[in-house]
């Protein structure tokens, strides 16, 4: 049988992923940990992700999901741990599932209070009854009011054996060296502890609370609270306006690779790739990728965008020219020395930042993560 060589490639190190996780765990000693999954965690591989997660030194508490599909197959994957359902349940059907597959759903709207109220009033299914309340503290998105959360809390902990957390998102915790974003955020955080005050002496128990997700967990340790929700910066990405995963000392979990397939010299006045984006003002020589935006790679990367030719000499940093199409890219050669046809590209992870690339193409790695397409082969690293 004919073996076909790599086109492009995405190697995921499961040993950077648990380090991330161990970075985690040194800004917030006191808190739990839900590591965040969705999204086939970012795009890494649920399977695999989950798996190296909870094989970590670093204790977890549970994981997050989206989706009531994503937290059912979860559950056949890890029949240990809670899973937290960020985007709650609509039926009761839905929630029928998560009582009984250990879900923990988000209540945010006050629909969601009464199905529970007519599904408990029938039947209270499930040894394992855990609902996340959700007060709307300014994103905006999901949530309730603050007369609304009231009610919603208080009627929730009159079930029995019914555990309850408190939660909230941020919406600004991106920007902290923004003073109006700075505000919002601390606005946010008064805001949570505050209900907790006043709902204390009425349910006559303790309120977990959790609020930080990744921005939170970086730059603002008094929102750490008991439960903390970290996303991006397990995969090695920032969440921060203005930083980067590597200026965060994060360690890159996917690097996306393609190889060269042809290299060619062009004269100044040539001209590169569809439209005709980039025009040639000197002697250059061009190197073609196999991969383009139907392996994931974003249409939107412009002229400059970084990527990473290593050649035998070693990792070098050179820069996209021309337009991104289906398959392929073009990437300056010039003045580099000793390449050659089959290198390898790098276009994002260990010696490229993804912060970098998405900041290029006018988006953010959460994207360039998600988008990678299924011709991308997967393989797994875990040292």
């Amino acid at each position: 049988m004919t073996t076909v060589s790599r086109r492009a490639w995405a190697s995921i190190d499961l040993g950077a992923l648990r380090k991330n996780l161990t970075r985690v765990r040194s800004l917030c000693p006191a808190s739990k940990i839900f590591p965040i999954i969705k999204a086939n965690a970012y795009g890494h591989g649920m399977a695999e992700a989950a798996a190296a997660l909870a094989d970590s030194h670093t204790v977890i508490a549970g994981f997050g999901v989206a989706t009531v599909d994503e937290a059912l197959a979860l559950r056949k994957l890890n029949d240990e741990l809670p899973i937290l359902l960020l985007n709650g349940f609509v039926t009761a059907e839905e929630l029928q599932e998560c009582l009984c597959n250990r879900i923990e759903p988000v209540v945010h709207s006050e629909y969601q209070a009464e199905i529970i109220g007519e599904v408990f009033s029938k039947e209270i299914l499930g040894e394992h009854r855990k609902f996340w309340v959700k007060y709307n503290t300014g994103m905006n998105r999901l949530g309730l009011s603050l007369e609304q959360v009231r009610l919603v809390y208080q009627r929730l902990h009159t079930y029995p054996d019914t555990q309850l957390v408190l939660m909230s998102h941020f919406a600004c915790a991106d920007d902290p060296d923004n003073s109006k974003f700075s505000d919002f955020t601390k606005r946010q955080l008064a805001d949570l502890q505050s209900l907790r005050s006043e709902l204390v002496p009425v349910v006559h128990g303790e309120i977990p609370l959790s609020l930080a997700a990744s921005a939170g967990i970086l730059h603002w340790p008094e929102s750490h609270l008991d439960i903390v929700r970290p996303g991006v910066m397990l995969y090695g990405c920032s969440p921060m306006a203005h930083e980067t995963g590597e200026e965060l000392g994060l360690q890159a979990v996917m690097t996306l690779c393609s190889r060269l397939i042809a290299i060619h010299d062009l004269k100044p006045g040539d001209s590169i790739g569809y439209g005709a984006t980039y025009i040639c003002d000197r002697d250059t020589r061009v190197g073609t990728v196999s991969i383009g935006y139907g392996d994931g790679y974003p249409r939107s990367a412009a002229n400059g965008t970084p990527v990473v030719i290593k050649t035998a000499a070693g990792p070098v940093r050179t820069r996209l020219i021309g337009r991104v199409s289906m398959d392929m890219i073009t990437i300056d050669l010039t003045d580099i020395e000793g390449v050659s046809i089959d290198d390898e590209v790098e276009l994002w992870g260990e010696n490229l930042c993804a912060d970098e690339v998405a900041k290029s193409t006018g988006s953010i790695s959460y994207e360039l993560f998600c988008k990678v397409t299924p011709r991308v082969k997967y393989s797994y690293l875990d040292e």
